[in-house]
């Protein structure tokens, strides 16, 4: 005799996820919790914008040659996109909180070495490690929301904060970039010394003890090497392929090395009793949606930042002030939306919530053909910058909902960290491509300002279209209180 269904359950249908409401769970941390961990996401997003403007004035002061001085960048996406998946595992194995201290630590500590590096090695070293450290502490982060506040609108309005926060550091990096710039480059890589230190006292009080540790799971080792080792060499791969050229020999064995890499990392797992990702998670469909969504989404993003950059300095003669002028729209129309995006979710499902961002992204991009010579802010650059703010602040917060929907506590902290290796990995290859179109349409005519522009808008709007096909992957549900179980 069949066992009629629970009350409140439909016979056929999965146990819902076990959410941080649950019964017997530990209270939902209050707002002042969430402050740490936006500060953090604030300060790391921060990081990530400052440096650029700050460039000239440190090859200047050190002396630094052309080629060196992209290391100042590139060290640092190196090690946050290597030594994510670790990162996210550590947090998983050893404690979110833990590991969210820890690396608030050695972020902020780096932060105030570089700040006095006194040549471009040492500064460059720094980079590389404070690299790291971002790479143990988003997935913390991230996994100590996703954990601690229960799936549907609670969890979506601390995601839209989170988003909120990252998009503000990103934009307030540029402006802020600028202005210490005018004093002291120095001043730019000291920034988030003393956000990481209010952090960090802050965080001792304030986040949630980590669980007492049942049987712990030990780290795959091997894993963890070929990994880790296969994203380094990608990340390098990418970024150094435009200027030695796609198709060198040592692009082509760098790729070659990442390749291998990552296809050993496959079979290691396949094989491992304790596997630092299991397969079993990468077969998830929805795990494969959001993954490609994001990476074509903060692919394009980059492209596009990169793109808008050359165009407002070259074309359009703008300081770099005013450039970052140009971007905070994008981050104030960020803000204001991305608070109500676990509301938009929990109503209208995850995919058609992502979906509509995706589609505001692309038109966003498209209205970037309009740029010319005489571009009015007005008329062209803010219409692109609002729509584009708008498109994030669907998309993000609701990508981040759907990457742990379902997903274990004891394998959240993962979930984080492949999402954000595959956002930077996606930044790195569309980056890549679209500098190379641009470069061959400004060799192929010289003469012209606007050479290149339209190709490479063109990659970045094919990249969002693409994505968008890949968000269909997503299974619609009517709201996210419901784990995936795909």
């Amino acid at each position: 005799m069949r066992r009629a269904p629970a009350p409140g359950r439909r016979a056929g249908r999965p146990a819902p996820a076990k959410s941080a409401a649950g019964p017997g769970a530990a209270p939902v941390p209050g707002t002042a919790a969430l402050l740490v961990l936006c500060a953090a996401h604030f300060m790391d997003a921060i990081d990530l914008s400052d440096v650029g403007v700050a460039l000239p004035a440190v090859q200047r002061d050190l002396g630094m040659a052309p080629g060196s001085l992209q290391w100042v960048v590139s060290a640092y996406a190196l090690g946050y996109g290597g030594f994510l998946l670790l990162g996210g595992r550590v947090a998983d194995l050893y404690g979110r909180r833990r590991a969210f201290l820890t690396a608030v630590a050695v972020f902020g500590a780096v932060s105030a070495l570089g700040a006095l590096a006194p040549s471009g090695g040492l500064l460059v070293a720094a980079r590389a490690v404070k690299g790291i450290a971002a790479g143990f502490l988003a997935p913390a982060a991230l996994s100590l929301i996703t954990t601690r506040w229960p799936e549907g609108p609670r969890r979506g309005r601390a995601l839209g904060w989170y988003t909120t926060a990252g998009a503000c550091g990103f934009v307030g990096g540029l402006v802020l970039g600028g202005v210490l710039t005018e004093w002291s480059w120095r001043l730019v890589l000291a920034l988030p010394v003393p956000l990481a230190a209010v952090a960090l006292c802050a965080g001792r009080r304030l986040l949630p003890a980590d669980p007492a540790p049942g049987t712990r799971a030990r780290i795959d080792v091997p894993g963890a090497l070929t990994a880790t080792g296969g994203l380094v060499v990608l990340v390098y791969g990418l970024t150094q392929a435009p200027a030695h050229g796609w198709l060198s020999a040592r692009t082509v064995v760098l790729l070659g090395v990442a390749v291998g890499l990552l296809a050993l990392f496959v079979r290691v797992e396949s094989r491992a009793r304790e596997p630092l990702v299991p397969p079993r998670f990468l077969r998830r469909r929805t795990t494969a949606g959001v993954n490609l969504t994001i990476f074509a989404m903060w692919g394009a993003y980059t492209a596009f930042a990169f793109l808008a950059t050359l165009h407002f300095q070259n074309v359009l003669g703008w300081t770099p002030l005013q450039t970052a002028g140009a971007f905070v729209p994008l981050g104030l129309a960020n803000g204001a939306l991305a608070p109500f995006a676990g509301r938009f979710t929990a109503r209208f499902g995850a995919r058609r919530t992502i979906a509509t961002g995706m589609l505001l992204l692309a038109a966003s991009y498209a209205l970037f053909f309009r740029a010319g010579p005489d571009t009015s802010f007005l008329t062209v650059i803010l219409p692109v910058m609002v729509l584009n703010g708008a498109g994030t602040a669907a998309t993000f917060p609701a990508l981040n909902m759907s990457a742990v929907a379902g997903i274990p506590d004891r394998e959240q902290g993962l979930a984080g960290a492949l999402l954000n290796t595959f956002m930077q990995i996606g930044g790195a290859v569309v980056l890549a491509l679209v500098t190379a179109v641009s470069e061959a349409g400004r060799r192929a005519n010289p003469a012209d300002p606007m050479a290149g522009h339209g190709a490479g808008t063109a990659v970045v709007v094919g990249t969002v279209l693409a994505g968008l096909l890949c968000a269909l992957l997503l299974r619609n549900t009517p709201r996210t209180t419901q784990g995936d179980p795909s």
